[in-house]
């Protein structure tokens, strides 16, 4: 024992001393405490450490996937198992300019986005200025009230629950995207914001209905950028993801692009199978039957999943309508394929691709008349003012008529096909695609000089009728 008798060996059994107790103590305090939620329930307080259990080891395997990812020079001990009962991540900051809790403690609630089983989202400035959603969780949500009926543990219950808003953030950190939408930060105060909060950037629900009046371009662009993620997801760092509820309110619009915000329901690992008939895909109208392959997984279910959910919740509604004529043959091979799977998500991204292509360089415009503008004088360096608008459909502005155009020959096209058009204006303002907004008018009482504009009138017969 001359070991003890040295400072140092003193000192290392009293702190061995302590730190025992200390376990001791909490492990006391653990079963006082479980003792008055459950009371002789012990099937019911099974189940919920069984659950927990699970959502650890899910969580701990998405860390396992994603730590050299996040930071190579940290453990999983070191940023993910429990730290006195609760869970750590606060280690997996990578960006020195990340969002914490210091910047949330000025913020100020601007609006409610929205909340759902398991989360709140709402809309906060920052004192900086700055615009940020924050998601934490929904303490008034059904998976909330639904546990704390089964279980009557309130802290157990929000640790339950906060797992799919960990789970989220970890995801956000591995998965990096145009398409997916950006975490600025995050924040593990309990007093500040009432336990896990995850910062994003600030977007706006996804209004099915108001992007169905949208222009035809606007909502190839929503498709497009769906298509663009879902191949990403197909080969991402973690694998093939899926997204297990796919549904137009879990991503948001962010300028103009579609992005994915909701994450907890995603899964990284394709299903097991024995046969063929375990890789089933069942939808209400249409199932599919993959292939197990000789490792006994059904590798590309996950791709296939997403792919015809695109297809059902997207571009059924928004890729067909509208669409230019001379675009609609390809247009109709995208939605055959995808309807039916026939093809991968590599091959519908080509697709989408050519489309885009033709439609930015005008080639789908090659059997317009040639001369169409000389039915027009042209005067350049002009605008119009008090201007007579007509209305059309689907217009970038909902009091007139504007469009898109690749050409003053397309606009022309347009014009004369509307009886109430005697004139249009172009401008340099262009779409995403770089295409040209075109002004459509009935009438203009004069013109003002306009370097950057435009005016094209149409001429007038000698029997005073338009050309």
């Amino acid at each position: 024992m001359t070991f003890l008798k040295t400072p140092f060996g003193l000192f290392f059994f009293l702190a061995l001393a302590v730190l025992t107790l200390t376990v001791v103590l909490k492990k006391w305090h653990f079963g006082l405490r479980e003792e008055e939620a459950f009371g002789d329930d012990a099937p019911e307080r099974n189940r919920l450490l069984q659950q927990l259990q699970e959502r650890h080891q899910e969580l701990k395997q998405l860390y396992v996937t994603s730590s050299e990812f996040i930071n190579p020079h940290l453990s999983v001990n070191d940023s993910v198992f429990y730290i006195n009962g609760e869970m750590s991540a606060g280690n997996t900051v990578t960006n020195e300019t990340e969002i914490g809790c210091e910047e949330l403690a000025g913020m100020k609630a601007v609006d409610f986005l929205g909340s759902g089983y398991t989360k709140t989202v709402l809309k906060v400035a920052l004192p900086q200025g700055l615009f940020v959603a924050l998601k934490s969780v929904n303490h008034q949500g059904t998976d909330m009230r639904m546990c704390m009926q089964d279980f009557k543990d309130s802290q157990s219950c929000h640790k339950l629950v906060s797992f799919k808003l960990r789970k989220e953030i970890l995801l956000l950190q591995r998965l990096q995207h145009p398409n997916i939408v950006q975490l600025k930060g995050q924040c593990q105060d309990s007093v500040l914001v009432g336990g896990i909060t995850a910062i994003l950037e600030q977007g706006m629900p996804l209004q099915m209905i108001q992007l169905l009046q949208s222009p035809w371009e606007e909502r190839f662009r929503v498709c497009l950028g769906l298509v663009r993620l879902l191949q990403y997801l197909s080969q991402s760092p973690l694998g093939s993801v899926a997204l297990l509820d796919f549904q137009p309110r879990q991503f948001v619009m962010v300028s103009g692009e579609l992005k994915l915000t909701d994450l907890d329901d995603a899964s990284i690992k394709e299903p097991a199978c024995q046969e063929d008939s375990d890789c089933l895909l069942q939808f209400p109208l249409h199932n599919f039957t993959h292939r197990c392959s000789p490792s006994r997984i059904c590798k590309g279910l996950n791709e296939m999943r997403n792919l015809y959910n695109a297809y059902r919740y997207f571009f059924t509604y928004l890729l067909p309508h509208q669409a230019p004529p001379l675009l609609k043959p390809l247009i109709h091979q995208i939605m055959n394929s995808t309807g039916d799977l026939k093809q991968s998500i590599n091959e519908t991204l080509i697709a989408f691709e050519e489309v885009l292509h033709m439609y930015q360089s005008g080639q789908h415009l090659e059997n317009l008349p040639p001369f169409i503008t000389r039915d027009y004088a042209v005067l350049k360096g002009m605008r119009s003012v008090g201007n007579m608008e007509y209305r059309c459909w689907p217009s970038y502005n909902q009091q007139g008529c504007v469009l898109s155009v690749h050409s003053a020959r397309e606009a022309a096209l347009i014009c004369s096909s509307h009886p109430q058009c005697t004139s249009f204006s172009l401008s340099n303002e262009r779409t995403w695609t770089g295409r040209l907004l075109a002004s459509f008018r009935s009438g203009f009482s004069h013109l003002v000089p306009d370097v950057n504009s435009a005016v094209y009138m149409r001429r007038v017969k000698a029997s005073g009728a338009m050309l």
